[in-house]
């Protein structure tokens, strides 16, 4: 049963998440997490960390690893949750895929007509809207701490994302780096 809960779940987030990886997480987020209650907040977070660190785009890295963990969680063993994995992937993929074979044509022949430009126009802000929903979705008390928990914790992670915020948008500081640089900082600050 939870396989194809996961294959109807990633299906529709493949279809209607506009904007690429990032712009799904909180698609993701909100099914896995919240709807469906297949992770918790924290392992999440940690599945969106491991994504952003391995090769390949984040929204599938994020598939897989929640396909995987899901079925773990429902108490199967290590065979299945790689089937979860697949079904994960696979549901997520498969709608662009559908979809690029169908339009690919059409769109090459109307792309310069107006209506065709309008459309996308119009999904830049849409797309902007996701990613930015992306993160404030991911500024919990589990990744942040809070003040009243742990003031320490929560003041050196405002500050490690100021400055990597500050680093990627105008010391233009490779992401790559910056996210090593935070991990040391975290290593060295906050244990």
């Amino acid at each position: 049963m939870i396989f194809l809960q996961l294959f109807l779940t990633f299906f529709e987030i493949g279809l209607f998440g506009f904007g690429g990886g990032y712009g799904m997480l909180s698609l993701i987020q909100t099914e896995v997490v919240h709807n469906h209650q297949w992770l918790s907040s924290a392992e999440f977070t940690n599945i969106v960390a491991i994504s952003q660190m391995t090769p390949g785009p984040i929204g599938i890295n994020s598939a897989t690893y929640c396909g995987y963990t899901a079925v773990m969680n429902s108490g199967m063993g290590e065979g299945m949750a790689m089937l979860g994995s697949v079904v994960a992937t696979t549901a997520l993929v498969l709608p662009s895929f559908i979809l690029m074979i169908l339009i690919a044509k059409m769109f090459l022949k109307y792309m310069d007509t107006p209506v065709v430009r309008d459309i996308f126009s119009g999904l830049r802000p849409a797309v902007v809207g996701l990613l930015a929903a992306a993160t404030l979705l991911l500024m919990t008390s589990d990744n942040f701490s809070s003040w009243d928990i742990n003031p320490w914790r929560f003041c050196i992670s405002v500050a490690l994302f100021a400055a990597t915020f500050v680093g990627t948008m105008w010391l233009k500081i490779s992401p790559i780096r910056m996210i090593g640089y935070a991990a040391f900082a975290g290593l060295l600050l906050l244990y």
